[in-house]
């Protein structure tokens, strides 16, 4: 079972930065993916950007840019570096973690709230 826990969240002014961590606890489980998605009240989830163990990233086209995806393998931690953010990027934001063996949609964790002042 895998367990995350994700943290970095807040309150930032229109052009700030923040930086989202996600800890996988994974029981020594391969980590295939590790990413990051958002969602706002009454929409889908929506995908942010992910990072597979070949290191390949894949962003939505509406943060690239500006936001920057990174892991720490060692630590079984994924980042998400936030700049320049916009009042639209305010969401609740969700770690997934996909594990081999596991499931295709993989383990999400609890949401980490960012909100964005004009």
């Amino acid at each position: 079972q895998v367990q995350l826990v994700e943290s970095g969240g807040g309150l930032v002014q229109a052009g700030g930065s923040l930086r989202l961590s996600c800890v996988a606890s994974t029981h020594r489980l391969t980590i295939v993916s590790m990413g990051w998605y958002r969602q706002v009240p009454e929409k889908e989830r929506e995908l942010v950007a992910t990072l597979d163990l070949t290191g390949t990233t894949n962003y939505a086209e509406f943060v690239k840019g500006r936001f920057r995806i990174s892991r720490n393998s060692a630590r079984n931690t994924v980042y998400l570096q936030m700049n320049n953010l916009k009042p639209e990027d305010t969401a609740l934001y969700y770690c997934n973690v996909r594990t081999f063996p596991g499931t295709t949609e993989g383990t999400w964790g609890q949401g980490t709230q960012v909100i964005v002042s004009s």
